[in-house]
């Protein structure tokens, strides 16, 4: 038996990349998007679609979306992956960057479920996980604007799933504690990036992008009539 589409967003690299190389390793055919190219097609893996698109682009998304369902048929499973996490203190970051997160870890979110949702109910099947942070569930020094599209990504979850339950069709978050990915790159201020490092190391290491990806296989991969509504997940010696 076939297996049916599964969409990323934000496949380049850490989780998204993670969660392609697991799906496609257990012959599940992918839609990969990402604003690098280049590094979606490096990953090297079959029956996949490869599209350079930033998730902020509704109408490309879309697009995307419906030229692989075109090629593998309907996308049972979307991952909203694509996120930014740039921080800084509210009283000296810089607006643009909580613009930019607002529009990825947010707009890009809902952009992601508009593309997959009307077919997914049509159907009465299909799966949203929408990649979160423990930083949506309580807050942290320096991570205010980012805390508040994490919020929003939770709300937006539990409050998505209250409407669709009914026509079986799962909502799941899943939010990591600190992580091996590259989001922290993202961040202007060298003093910030330094004291994440060394928090990091205070608790002997973090957990990694395969974690995430084994917990996003984990939660889709239970039948259709069992949501695992959340799954947070965090190194042993994290303690906040």
């Amino acid at each position: 038996m076939n297996k049916p589409l599964i969409v990323i967003t934000g496949a380049s690299s850490g989780f998204g990349a993670a969660c392609a190389r697991l799906f496609s390793a257990r012959g599940y055919p992918l839609l990969l998007l990402a604003r690098r190219i280049e590094r979606l097609t490096a990953l090297g893996l079959p029956n996949v679609l490869c599209r350079e698109v930033d998730v902020t682009d509704r109408d490309a998304l879309a697009a995307a979306v419906q030229e692989a369902e075109a090629q593998f048929g309907p996308a049972d499973l979307i991952v909203n992956n694509a996120g930014q996490m740039l921080l800084g203190k509210l009283s000296e970051q810089d607006p643009s960057e909580w613009e930019r997160m607002l529009d990825v870890n947010v707009k890009g979110v809902l952009n992601g479920i508009h593309a997959v949702l009307p077919g997914m109910l049509a159907r009465r099947h299909g799966t949203i996980i929408n990649i979160s942070s423990i930083a949506g569930r309580k807050t942290f020094p320096n991570h205010a604007a980012y805390c508040g599209t994490k919020f929003a990504v939770h709300a937006i979850s539990e409050n998505l799933r209250e409407e669709v339950a009914l026509q079986d069709v799962r909502v799941i978050t899943i939010a990591p504690g600190a992580a091996e990915t590259e989001l922290l790159s993202h961040t202007s201020s060298q003093d910030i990036k330094d004291g994440y490092e060394a928090w990091k190391e205070q608790m002997g290491g973090v957990i990694s992008a395969e974690d995430i990806a084994e917990a996003v296989r984990y939660a889709y991969e239970q039948p259709q009539n069992l949501c695992i509504r959340e799954i947070v997940l965090a190194a042993t010696r994290q303690e906040p």
